[in-house]
């Protein structure tokens, strides 16, 4: 990216860049454009682009406070037709997990919530039949989350949302309200087999002798999991891959995704292994949860790196791999299968590697 925002710098085009990195490492994104917006941009971009006009613009755009969910516009008539697209109906979180970039970038950590009509309208206007909540989590307010499915009711759409384990585990009445408004699955932070990690990381929605329940009451409505797990915590052990893959086995997650922990700058994660010098590299391109950046406490740097890898081959060789396209199809339909699709073949390719 660095290449092309240096290249249209040099042909006069005025850059702007924002977005998670940007917003945590301001200065260092600032070399390579001509303004810098900081956290949510409602409010600083219709700022930017009236001092562009008058030619009097500023290296850094901060915002003041949350953007109000009452004055976040979406657009009736300019979606394009085919791809999946997202909705969100709330943004920010509360929860402050130690590793997570969500929460520490700037007023991320405020809870909001759209007026529930105003997220059905923007469902009707969608083109497609299928698209994905972009929500950090749709279960954070359960009693709103159920007043949106219940509105969601009839308007024939499929949908994928991001979910606590926590609420979706003990309240079968969502559970119920999504499955009727047309949820085909739940995209969950498992995270960790070891609570130790769980707790040192601040997780505190994640309980794991809750999770094997869980997951089978989602399933009970016929919604399938993406279930994300996270290796490379200063409590995992090596056996902790061990025993993720037995949770696999036994639970049936229908999508398991096998990720290394990536310290993104801007998180509290980050500023400890910086301070014990655990960091190995600042090549930014290499935090994508696939490449070790930091030295774990409990194994090797190779070690972490292969153990993930094999874990991701073992659940998405050819077998498991059919397997899971044929029951995601099953459950959900197209839009299932080409969520898992999607998240299975790109990742498996490069873990080939």
């Amino acid at each position: 990216m660095q290449y092309l925002e240096n290249e249209f710098r040099k042909r006069g085009v005025f850059v702007v860049l924002g977005g998670w990195h940007p917003s945590a490492l301001p200065e260092e994104a600032k070399q390579h454009a001509d303004s810098v917006v900081i956290g949510e941009a409602e409010e600083t971009w219709p700022q930017l682009l009236k001092d562009l006009e008058n030619k009097k613009t500023k290296p850094f755009y901060i915002p003041t406070r949350p953007v109000d969910p009452k004055l976040i516009p979406f657009p009736f008539n300019v979606y394009p037709d085919g791809p999946i697209l997202g909705v969100q109906a709330t943004r920010g979180c509360p929860f402050g997990c130690e590793f997570c970039a969500i929460t520490n970038m700037r007023f991320r950590n405020v809870f909001r919530m759209r007026a529930v009509e105003d997220v059905v309208e923007e469902i009707k206007t969608l083109p497609g039949k299928t698209f994905n909540f972009h929500d950090n989590s749709l279960t954070i307010n359960p009693t709103y989350t159920k007043q949106l499915l219940r509105e969601m009711k009839g308007l024939d759409k499929k949908f994928y949302a991001f979910g606590n384990i926590n609420v979706l585990g003990s309240d079968e009445e969502l559970l119920k309200l999504a499955s009727e408004a047309g949820c085909v699955g739940w995209l969950i932070g498992f995270e960790s087999m070891s609570q130790e990690s769980l707790d040192i990381v601040g997780k505190k929605t994640n309980v794991v002798q809750t999770y094997l329940d869980s997951v089978s009451k989602i399933h009970d409505y016929g919604m399938i999991i993406l279930g994300s797990f996270v290796f490379g915590f200063d409590g995992d052990k090596k056996e902790v891959f061990d025993l993720t893959d037995d949770f696999v086995r036994k639970s049936e997650i229908d999508v398991p995704d096998a990720m290394i922990l990536t310290p993104y700058p801007g998180t509290p994660l980050y500023d400890k292994l910086e301070r014990e010098g655990r960091i190995l590299t600042k090549n930014w391109s290499k935090y994508n949860f696939e490449h070790v950046v930091f030295k774990p406490k409990h194994m090797t740097p190779d070690e972490l790196l292969e153990n993930t890898k094999g874990l991701y081959r073992k659940w998405h060789g050819t077998p498991h791999f059919m397997k899971r396209v044929i029951k995601s199809f099953w459950l959900g339909g197209r839009a299932a299968l080409e969520t898992t699709m999607q998240n299975l073949y790109m990742k498996l390719l490069r873990y080939q590697e």
